[in-house]
This record gives C-alpha cells, structure tokens and sequence, in this order.
C-alpha cells in the first residue's frame, strides 16, 4: 500500500505556513492586504531556496521565483494568493482569516481555494530533497493576486514574460478529490466572462402606490433576465453558442467513462433535481462541455428589516457566463445585448465587469499528462478520474495557448470544501494525501527529465 501520511515535522510547518498565510485577509474584490500576502508568499519561497521577484502590474503584484538547472526542462507551477470575499461573515463557524482545526480539517478563507495547494506544493518539493537531493530539473513559480476577479493584468504579463515562463509542462492550480474520493485530475479549463445588468425605471424611488401605473425595476430586471434561459436552463440567446468547438472523439470518451457521481453531488449540495433531470453520462457531457450563463446576484429596492412600501427605480443584477473552446468573450455580449434588444429590453444597460477569459484544453496523450495520471493512481492505489477540462475557470488560455504548455491539475481539495462560500476547508487526509501525490509526480518527472540534464 502506498503512504498515505505525511512526517510529523513536514505536517507541522505546513499547517504553520498555511496559518500564516490565512491570517491575511487577501481579497482581490477590494484590494485588502494584497503587498502584504505577495511578500509573505515571497518569503515562504525564498525559504526553499528560490530567487523570487516581486512583479508590478497594473493591478496586484505577481510573485515570481525560478530555480534553473542548465539543460534540463522546467516545471511551471501556477498558484494565487488572493481570495474570495469572507461575506457573509455571520455562516462561518470560526473566524474566516483565522487558521482553525476541528474535525480532522484545517478551515478559513483559502485554505483550500488557493492558499492550501500552494502550501502543499511547497512541502511536496522540501520532502523531494529532503529524499532524494536536488530535483534534477528547473522549478518556476507563478503566484498572481487577482485570480478571483479574472487576472486582468495575467495574459499581458505571461506574453512579456514568456521566455522566462518557458516550461515543459505545468501543474495548475487545485485538484483533488472527487465525490467519491477518487483523485481527480484535468487538463484544461473553461473560461468566463462577467456582466451586469442595470435596470432604471425612474430618476428617484416611488412611493409603492404609483406601481398601478409606473414600472418597477425591479420588475423590468426580473423580465429580462427572464427572457435569457428557458426553466430547464437552456440559454435562449441567439448566437450564444457560434463558432463554439465540438469536443473531440478523445475528450467525449474521456468523460462518457467518467464514473457517475450525480448522486452523491446531489446530496452533498442538498439540490432536490438536476436541471432538465440530467443523470449519467448526459449531466457529466453537460457539466463539462456546455456553457452556461449564471444570475450571480440581484441587488434592487429595500432589503432590510421589516416593510417599506417603495417602488425602486434603479436595479442592478450580476452575470456570469462559464465559456467552452473557441467561445468569445466579446461575441457572448454582443449576443445578448442584441437578445436584449429584440426582446424590448434596449432600455436595459449591459456593463462588463472584469476581464474576460478563454477556454483552453491540452492534448491528454502528452506524456508530462500521463505521468500526473500515473502519479495520482501510484499514490492513491486506483485509477483516477481524467477530465478533458475543469467545469471551473481560470487564466488558462495564455498557458495553453501563449505558452505552448501542457497543463495538469492536482492538489488537495474535495467537493464539499465550500471553496468560495463560508466555512471553506481543506481535510488533513486530502491535504496528505494531495501532497504526497505531487511529490510522487516529481519523482517521476525526475526519472524522465533527469536523463536529459
């Protein structure tokens, strides 16, 4: 049987590192504590023995650090150290930037979307030379601050930085564990672009009475967004879906034999159906190929305690569309705001949030992929899960594509750690057990790329 737990010591400095870093409150939304958590991701790199360099961008800073071996190839390995906002602050059981155990998982804010995988990472390359000496091949690191509000500033930085970004593969930035506890790995992303919609019925609030004869925007929002999708989620847009690619025979078997999990998602979610009562094979082909377009927020009127009888004259609700290969970013606004238009909503205002990014996915037979496969099934003692593509988003595009690289996922997160939402946590066992499976990819890494040093 393979290990399964990490040695005391190495356990210890990550929960400490991990603590650290947790405790700064590094929201991207609003810029809090971002120098700050750049440095002290600096220092935790510095302290492996990394040359690491504090990048400007027009936004948050990006940590980079490198360590070449002169002939050999290099491993890119991609973090962030922002995170989501803690709101609401009332659903979390201990405070959300303050590192706490209970129940054999470490929780706060990051600890596993992303501030774990990165401090995982870190002890998976001390336990490599702890073992085995130097790695016999170049290590860059790439840690951005503005993950979770699109990295706008990421795609111009990875084309000026590209000769130094060069690698032979990368390793993103979360994986894990599925439903079922199965290791779960990927190798490519959908991308996402961000809106909202205004809606202005009048120059100031009414009183309600007036309703019998003056709109309501809160009403006049409702209705457009309305118009969008069908009640089985289908997106009526027209347009929404030109030029998008059709998955390849490769991909669509990739996922027809993914083992269903539909289920237990149902129960962990607590979601009573799954639209258009998807089950199988036809809500995983969904899940990962179909993009979606997603009401994140509706924000209009009154919405404190008790009554006020107002007509609200100004509502705003927030967007999101989760985009597939070949979708653009650009076209999807354009589409609705046209959908928009030809359903008596010109009046309705489209505003683009942040910036907008691509869908990519990598070619699955690359051999920097298959030793991640194998990395996960040695560590795990069973076949992993193999996606073409997260169902999630990140700044993929300028890798895959800019960058040539071939990506894969891995880490040490679960279904049910509440990324992004209160509560969030990573298992002990899951953050062992991620752990050690990158140090298993290393080691492999090493028995191939060693040769050509």
């Amino acid at each position: 049987m393979s290990e399964t737990h990490l040695p005391e010591g190495a356990l210890t400095l990550a929960k400490e590192r991990l603590r650290h870093l947790v405790a700064q409150p590094s929201v991207a939304a609003d810029g809090r504590a971002i120098p700050e958590t750049a440095e002290a991701v600096a220092t935790l790199l510095r302290e492996e023995g990394f040359e690491a360099e504090l990048h400007a961008t027009p936004g948050a800073p990006v940590v980079f650090a490198q360590h070449r071996v002169e002939g050999a190839p290099t491993l890119l390995l991609y973090n962030h150290y922002d995170v989501q906002p803690e709101d609401p602050v009332d659903a979390w059981t201990s405070p959300p930037f303050e590192l706490t155990e209970r129940d054999g998982a470490w929780y706060g804010r990051g600890a596993a979307d992303d501030k774990g995988e990165l401090v995982s990472r870190l002890t998976a390359l001390r336990l490599y030379r702890e073992r085995h000496g130097d790695l016999p091949f170049g290590v860059t690191f790439l840690v951005e601050g503005e993950e979770e509000i699109g990295s706008p500033p990421l795609p111009d930085y990875v084309e000026q930085h590209a000769e130094r970004l060069a690698a032979d593969g990368c390793i993103w930035e979360f994986g894990g564990v599925d439903a079922y506890d199965r290791p779960v790995t990927y190798s490519g992303m959908k991308g996402i672009v961000t809106f909202e919609l205004h809606a202005r019925t009048a120059g100031r609030d009414l009183h309600s009475s007036y309703g019998a004869v003056a709109d309501d925007a809160g009403y006049r929002l409702a209705a457009a967004i309305a118009t969008l999708r069908d009640a089985d989620g289908r997106v009526t847009v027209e347009g929404f879906v030109d030029g998008v690619e059709t998955p390849n025979a490769q991909d669509v078997a990739l996922v027809d034999a993914l083992p269903d999990e539909d289920d237990e998602l149902a129960r962990t979610f607590e979601i009573p159906r799954w639209l258009q009562d998807r089950k199988g094979t036809d809500w995983a082909r969904a899940l990962y190929f179909e993009p979606t377009l997603n009401v994140n927020g509706i924000h209009v009127g009154y919405g404190g305690e008790g009554a006020k009888t107002v007509l609200p004259a100004h509502g705003v609700a927030k967007l999101d569309v989760r985009l597939v290969p070949d979708q653009d970013p650009d076209h999807v606004l354009t589409a609705v705001r046209r959908h928009l238009d030809a359903h008596g909503f010109g009046d309705v205002e489209i505003v683009p949030l942040q910036h907008a990014e691509r869908a990519a996915r990598s070619n699955m037979t690359d051999p920097f992929v298959q030793h991640a496969i194998a990395a996960l099934e040695e560590t795990y003692d069973q076949a992993p899960v193999v996606l073409p593509n997260s169902a999630g988003s990140g700044p993929i595009h300028p890798f895959v594509v800019g960058l040539g690289v071939s990506v894969v996922g891995m880490g040490c997160g679960y279904p049910g750690s509440r990324i992004h939402g209160p509560n969030e946590h990573v298992r002990i066992h899951d953050f062992e057990r991620g752990t050690l499976a990158t140090l298993r990819f290393l080691e492999r890494l090493a028995g191939e790329w060693g040769e050509t040093a």
